[in-house]
């Protein structure tokens, strides 16, 4: 799916730039290139279709099954659609500012956001092949958990007074929407030309706040991606010691990955001898705690929405590391 930005990365990098594949400079501008370019397309992409969505869909029955009585699915369902999402953490934003702005409660916006980036279908396939389907199946049941009690974490504490303000705005202006039938009305009958104008004018006005954090956040992955040492996380936390699992999730911030990509890595850690809870605790807070993702989530939390979520990542990621580690002859086949 997203081959044709590997192969524009390849060319920039590998012929344009005359790098070379073996290199640490070549292996973090090739990291640069494919991640900006496929986050920016998806940006534009997804930010205009969900625009385009909000203006011909009866948003009202959609809020209504997703809150009140209902909020407990809403939770499921925000953590399933994550789960079938192809985002990488970065990427998932667009949905996120997509959903707030329809009206969708944050609790349940922020269950896809927390597990979008940890489980996707190809991950699944690479997890059943390499680890098999038990380490799989918890795996999943697992992401998809940290994200439904996420979700309902952040509504209990109210969290959406912690946005930022044009992300509050959105949400208000959505739900106010929603609870008002005749505009709902009007919106469902809007013609395509009006339709289009509006998820263009969004996508303009979305795109143009948060490009240069792409750049921004991106490029700090990539300036890590390639420089930690080959075998140097396996030496340092390999004793499986109760430290080297939050050692393990303090690690994993400074770099960047998606789920998809970090599946080798987590193979080659477990066969070089990290313990399994170890490894799942890294490559997890790589995924979705990275500083990268959190430069982004900047751009539509405030500080201390920010620094709930960051807690509360790295302290879920330790515990399924620590009951990994204790339960490690059953995970594996």
């Amino acid at each position: 799916m997203f081959e044709i930005f590997t192969q524009l990365a390849d060319w920039l990098t590998y012929t344009v730039m005359n790098l070379t594949s073996e290199s640490k400079v070549g292996d973090a501008v090739h990291f640069f290139i494919k991640d900006v370019t496929k986050i920016y397309a998806l940006l534009v992409v997804m930010i205009y279709f969900i625009a385009l969505l909000r203006a011909s869909l009866n948003v009202e029955r959609v809020r209504d099954f997703l809150t009140g009585k209902n909020r407990g699915v809403g939770y499921l369902l925000g953590s399933g659609f994550g789960a079938i999402t192809p985002f990488c953490s970065c990427s998932s934003i667009p949905v996120f500012l997509g959903f707030t702005s329809a009206g969708i409660p944050l609790g349940i916006t922020m269950s896809f956001l927390l597990t979008s980036p940890l489980i996707n279908e190809v991950a699944v396939l690479l997890l059943l092949s390499l680890l098999g389907w038990k380490f799989t199946l918890l795996y999943v049941v697992i992401g998809m958990t940290v994200g439904i009690l996420g979700g309902l974490f952040l509504d209990a504490i109210k969290a959406e007074r912690w946005l930022r303000s044009f992300a509050a705005k959105a949400l208000a202006n959505g739900q106010k929407q929603i609870n008002q039938s005749a505009i709902n009305h009007t919106c469902s009958q809007m013609a395509f030309s009006e339709r289009h104008t509006f998820a263009k004018d969004e996508t303009v006005e979305i795109f143009g706040r948060v490009w240069k954090w792409v750049i921004i956040g991106v490029g700090l992955g990539a300036a890590l991606h390639g420089f930690v040492p080959d075998g140097w996380i396996e030496q340092h936390l390999g004793d499986g010691q109760w430290w080297s699992v939050p050692a393990a999730v303090l690690l994993g911030i400074p770099l960047y990955s998606n789920a998809t990509g970090v599946i080798p890595v987590m193979e080659s850690l477990i066969v070089n001898g990290l313990p399994i809870g170890t490894t799942l605790a890294f490559c997890m807070s790589t995924v979705a705690a990275s500083f990268p993702e959190f430069i982004l989530l900047k751009q539509v939390m405030q500080w201390r929405l920010l620094a709930t979520v960051f807690l509360m990542l790295l302290v879920s990621f330790t515990i399924v590391g620590w009951v990994f580690n204790a339960f490690s002859s059953f995970f594996m086949r």
